[in-house]
């Protein structure tokens, strides 16, 4: 044997193998997957996974990238996932293969840890540890947190929380060993919330375990060394999730993420029994989710699931089964707590239930109704315990055996194929919302997203037959109500669907911009005005509200200025804008004003071509030949440089591709690039011909030409 090594490790290296080949092989045609999904407002439009901003923002703003001191902010605190998706980024770019293979690795070490702690913690034999890691691999359950991107979170989490749990329960016995689980579950716990609930796990296992010698000392006044050796670690691990615990309340900034309805709609019931119907019924259909995962979805919002009004609800029948079935477990386990029997059965026992606790709504309001990703880790008690039954059936019908290994081998096959065919669904953004419709075909929302890429694809008859849809299942949605306004050629419909969602939601500020826009047009200007002031005085910093009040000619030229300068303090980065204000004072023929926002707007993109061509046009009127020339000069030596390689470039090459993927549905492969096509126009006025070019350079050397 190699010095170092522990038999354990150099022993069981054939179940590890086992359990990677099966994760790996499971999600290998999961890998050439794009951005779907929560994964385009978590991970492509994140500045903090861009490295936009500095990396002190990770730490101070939610999952989504948005500051956690703002109302708005979702309060997710998830600081190292953001990380792991950052390190993606700066390495490989935005090519979505990384990010899934980095999630996949993720997965894999997760069943690699389970097997160890059906091993190491619930002293399971060989081939049931396999089995168990292999259940776990293949668990239909985890394609969401797995091919989905974003479930980062819960598989990052997952990877600590099981460190956390062999750090406190392996074979090891060193001192610090509790302090060592303490930093697994912090850690555990800023990859996703959740996480936190190891330490309950580890004391309830650990209580159970000490059971005898902490009654002796407390009823029997016997005070000993284990008892005592108990009661260190749990006033180590107690104190420490109080820390964690007020640490993370704190970072909360003194408010709760804010739902709304169609988040959870029973939260939002007015009646106490039909909450809580539901929200029982709701976790015994999570649970009925790990047993039987037949039907999936990304999306369970928006009437997925009805709400329990009544007692005489078959659904009850499911609940009551699920909560008699988890007291009966209780009570067996409780029942053998002197001679530890059942110490396996209550380790898979904790692991179903403390983690879903966070998810229950029976803590604190969450924003979703089901949510496949977050079972992730509750299905490690869930194979846990399928293991521990299939382990009671080889005991009791040891002659039968050959019928059990079939049965379990058709239980690993068929998760096998069913995790491998939707794997196929989270492909691309087309096909998980048709395999949503086709699981949800009542779901509002999900008709709405469907309506939603029609839209982007140019099908717009059928989009707003989705819309249609959507409003009929859900006719409070304002959303939909806006985005079916857009597309409608009867203004006067329109209308109708953008005061629907402002009744819907009174500060829905797309259908407060969407119908001023519309007013404008129908030279309604009073009525657009109104529109447009409450747009941003919902939002002050919506941008396309101030672009369209500069367009008001009821609006005078000093508002039209401050409106201007207010877009270009809001968007810093963008040299449109400054150059779209030169334009307008230069229209009011303050020259030097005009010339000073069009070198700020050169100053943030020296090569935008806007404010070049304004700059270029304003030294030939102004007769200076010297400065023109100089100006051609630069840009043509900028442009000599661009394809120096820039921090974005990964960034702008998923834009472009997505770009180009869009137009190519919009126009159906029949449309050609022509960015450099020069055309020519005479003008009668003039024995010289003007060149008129889209091609920039073309253009400057037309002015040359003029001025020679």
């Amino acid at each position: 044997m190699k010095k170092g090594l522990q038999p354990s490790e150099q022993t069981y290296w054939p179940v590890y193998s086992l359990v990677t080949l099966s994760a790996v092989a499971c999600y290998l045609n999961g890998l050439g997957g794009d951005f779907v999904h929560d994964d385009i407002p978590a991970v492509t439009l994140n500045r903090d996974v861009l490295a936009l901003d500095s990396l002190a923002n990770v730490f101070k703003n939610d999952f989504w990238g948005t500051p956690m001191v703002q109302p708005e902010s979702h309060k997710s605190y998830r600081p190292l996932t953001v990380l792991t998706f950052r390190f993606n980024y700066l390495y490989f770019g935005l090519q979505p293969v990384w990010f899934h293979a980095t999630n996949v690795t993720f997965h894999v070490i997760s069943c690699i840890l389970f097997a160890k702690v059906c091993l190491e913690v619930t002293g399971l034999k060989s081939p049931l540890a396999a089995l168990g890691g292999v259940l776990f691999a293949v668990h239909p359950i985890h394609t969401e947190a797995v091919t989905g991107i974003v479930g980062r979170a819960d598989l990052l989490a997952a990877v600590f929380f099981l460190l956390s749990l062999l750090a406190y329960h392996g074979q090891t016995t060193t001192d610090d060993r509790v302090w060592t689980s303490v930093l697994y579950g912090a850690l555990s716990m800023l990859a996703k919330e959740s996480g936190i609930t190891v330490f309950l796990v580890n004391l309830t296992y650990d209580f159970y375990l000490h059971w005898t010698y902490v009654k002796r000392a407390i009823f029997d006044l016997k005070p000993n060394s284990e008892a005592a050796s108990f009661a260190k670690r749990f006033t180590k691990v107690g104190v420490s999730t109080a820390i964690l615990l007020t640490l993370r309340l704190t970072i909360l900034q003194g408010s709760l993420p804010k739902f709304s309805e169609q988040d959870n709609p029973a939260a939002f019931h007015p009646s106490f029994h039909v909450r809580v119907l539901t929200f029982c019924y709701l976790a015994a259909f999570n649970m009925w989710l790990l047993v039987y995962p037949s039907n999936l979805s990304h999306d369970w919002q928006m009437g997925s699931i009805p709400l329990v009004t009544t007692l005489n609800d078959p659904r009850n029948f499911l609940t009551c089964f699920f909560f008699g079935g988890a007291l009966l477990l209780t009570a067996k386990c409780l029942f053998d707590i002197e001679n530890h029997r059942r110490a396996p059965m209550v380790l898979g026992f904790c692991l179903l239930m403390f983690p879903f606790l966070p998810a229950s709504n029976l803590l604190l309001t969450v924003g979703f109704v089901v949510a496949e990703r977050i079972l992730y880790l509750p299905s490690l008690g869930c194979t846990l315990l399928v293991v521990l039954g299939i382990q009671e059936l080889l005991q009791n019908y040891y002659k039968n055996r050959q019928l059990i290994a079939c049965c379990v081998l058709v239980l690993i096959i068929g998760s096998f194929l069913r995790t491998f065919i939707r794997n196929k669904d989270w492909g691309s953004r087309e096909s998980l919302l048709a395999a949503g419709l086709q699981t949800l075909p009542h779901n509002a929302k999900m008709h709405y997203n469907y309506a939603n890429f029609l839209r982007d694809s140019s099908r717009t008859e059928l989009a707003k037959s989705h819309y249609y849809t959507a409003l009929k299942l859900w006719p409070s949605y304002a959303s939909a109500h806006n985005n079916l306004g857009t597309m409608l050629d009867n203004d006067a419909e329109a209308e109708w669907h953008f005061l629907a969602a402002i009744r819907a939601s009174a500060n829905h500020v797309n259908a407060h911009y969407n119908l001023g826009k519309l007013y404008r047009k129908s030279n309604r200007t009073y009525e657009s005005e109104k529109m447009l002031r409450k747009c941003v005085q919902v939002d002050c910093k919506f941008t396309p509200a101030y672009l369209e009040l500069a367009k008001l000619q009821t609006v005078p030229d000093w508002e039209v200025s401050h409106f201007l300068r207010k877009v270009i303090e809001l968007n810093p980065s963008d040299p449109h804008y400054a150059a779209l204000f030169g334009k307008w004072v230069l229209n009011k023929s303050y020259h030097r004003l005009g010339l000073q926002y069009f070198w700020k707007s050169l100053r943030v993109s020296p090569s935008y071509r806007c404010a070049l061509v304004e700059v270029l046009k304003l030294f030939r009127k102004l007769g200076q030949k010297s400065r023109l020339f100089q100006m051609i000069t630069r840009w043509h030596i900028i442009k000599r440089h661009k394809n120096v390689i820039s921090r974005n470039v990964y960034l702008q090459d998923w834009n472009l591709k997505n770009e180009l993927k869009t137009k190519a549905k919009i126009y159906n492969l029949r449309s050609e690039l022509n960015n450099f096509t020069i055309s020519y126009r005479v003008d009668k006025q003039s024995p010289k011909p003007k060149y008129m070019a889209n091609n920039i350079t073309s253009y400057m050397v037309g002015h040359m030409l003029d001025n020679l």
